[in-house]
């Protein structure tokens, strides 16, 4: 179909019947919706929950390990209710790690998948949100610049949801931008950091992989892997290996193979054997416009088999490995920024400041895939830093809140706070500013902050005194 012109009709007017009404409404059900949504019914608020999949978890279904427990000092600033939830992925479903030190990540948690859609569902129905699947997000309802809920399409047909406060967990800001906020895509050039289709392979040998790059002579090891010393392969038998650059170069010239990154990315499963391959490359993809997505999807595809003829040709351990499975959908790195009361910059996150409203703390570093390039950027800060309350408020809407990659932060600290564990900090954070918002009848604007990180601390959150240690729950008889 031709868009050289676009052409309109008139859709007739008619009454959308309301489904539901809730205190707090959730819409999506990523890393930063699940907590979001725990955390705003956990004193028996009506909360609902809205997902365009058949299932919860987002990202952390697709193979990645969840990036952002620990910090670059080794120790763990992600706690709270995302570190219930891995502890109990572990104990219920052996579905997790132990939050593992990497000296390129700062730290990696594995997570298997299937596993994160059961357990991530059931801690939603014992909480008692109402969770409703095959459900897409179509618009906001607006009046006077307050939301008053969205509009939803599904095979129901269209149908309006209510609510006091919404929570905008979509990961592209769709609420916000639906409802007017002003909102960025990009870097200056409106560039976006290219998403990702991720597939697994079985039958790979990682004893044979890691036990290559950790024997290797000390002359290859500057080009087997970035930033990660050869020694650690030698102690760690599940990883992720970055680099083997000259390799693929090798193979690229030799085969022909046409690979759209300058690195091997594999990360192993927690299934003996399996790996999942984090290479595919899909530049000027834009995931908020569906035809781009669909253009993405058939392209990062087109992308796996010269992937795979290198991996198995080439790298030690993928003699007899073969292919088993595509991600459900293209891990998406970025797209829309809100602008809210406060934009996180990238000097704030080299500055590891801190800031009176902080409601998380993060320390993965800057991690830019550059959008013009097979490239990709990586600053660290040394330390941690701290997540604003203001930058999950946005402009203009009143009763709306944002959490995930899409608040409010230029696209060098979006680089940074994207990753699962800091957004599932910040869907916490928002889920109990909604509760704070509806117990008092007031605007999550206008809410007490001091009020909300006294509750962050209470439920084991970390955050950070102005020396940088460890802030412990509040005394309330003394306040």
């Amino acid at each position: 179909m031709s868009t050289a012109a676009t052409r309109f009709i008139e859709e007739p007017a008619r009454s959308i019947p309301v489904s539901a009404e809730y205190d707090v409404l959730v819409v999506g059900g990523g890393p930063s919706g699940l907590t979001a949504a725990l955390a705003a019914a956990e004193d028996g608020l009506r909360v609902g929950l809205i997902e365009s999949r058949s299932f919860v978890g987002g990202n952390m279904t697709i193979g990645l390990p969840v990036l952002g427990f620990l910090g670059q000092k080794g120790n763990q600033i992600i706690d709270g209710l995302p570190q219930k939830f891995i502890e109990r992925l572990r104990r219920e479903r052996q579905g997790a790690s132990e939050h593992r030190p990497c000296p390129l990540h700062m730290g990696i948690t594995l997570v298997e998948p299937e596993a994160v859609k059961t357990v991530a569902l059931e801690m939603l129905t014992e909480a008692g949100v109402d969770v409703l699947f095959y459900t897409f997000f179509a618009g906001a309802l607006v009046e006077n610049d307050t939301i008053r809920g969205v509009i939803t399409e599904s095979k129901s047909g269209r149908t309006a949801i209510l609510a006091k406060v919404v929570i905008d967990c979509s990961g592209d800001a769709d609420v916000a931008y639906s409802a007017g906020v002003p909102t960025e895509k990009g870097n200056e050039h409106g560039g976006m950091q290219p998403p990702t289709l991720m597939f697994c392979l079985a039958g790979v040998d990682t004893d044979a992989l890691r036990l290559s790059i950790a024997n290797a002579p000390p002359a290859a090891r500057t080009y087997l892997t970035d930033f990660i010393p050869a020694e650690y392969f030698g102690q760690n038998h599940q990883f992720i290996v970055v680099g083997m650059r000259e390799l693929m170069a090798k193979a690229k010239a030799e085969r022909g193979l046409q690979i759209p990154n300058e690195r091997t990315i594999i990360i192993t499963g927690l299934k003996k054997g399996e790996v999942w391959i984090n290479m595919t490359r899909v530049k000027g993809t834009d995931g908020t416009d569906a035809r781009s997505l669909t253009k993405g999807e058939i392209e990062g595809r087109a992308q796996i088999d010269d992937i795979v003829a290198y991996l198995i040709g080439y790298v030690p351990g993928f003699e007899k490995a073969y292919f088993t499975k595509t991600a459900p959908f293209l891990g998406i790195r970025e797209t829309r920024r809100i602008r809210g009361q406060y934009v996180m910059t990238q000097e704030d996150v080299l500055a590891c400041t801190h800031f009176d409203d902080a409601i998380a703390v993060a320390s993965y570093p800057i991690d830019i895939h550059r959008p013009a390039d097979d490239g990709c950027t990586l600053i660290w800060c040394g330390d941690c830093y701290d997540i604003p309350y203001r930058s999950l408020v946005p402009q203009k809407i009143g009763n709306l809140l944002v959490a995930g990659r899409s608040i409010s932060a230029t696209h060098e600290a979006m680089g940074a706070i994207r990753v699962m564990a800091t957004c599932m900090a910040m869907g916490e954070a928002a889920g109990r500013a909604a509760k704070i918002s509806v117990r008092g009848n007031r605007p999550p604007a206008d809410i007490d902050v001091g009020e909300l990180r006294r509750q962050q601390l209470e439920r084991g959150v970390y955050l950070r005194n102005p020396d940088g240690t460890r802030a412990g729950p509040p005394n309330r008889a003394a306040a």
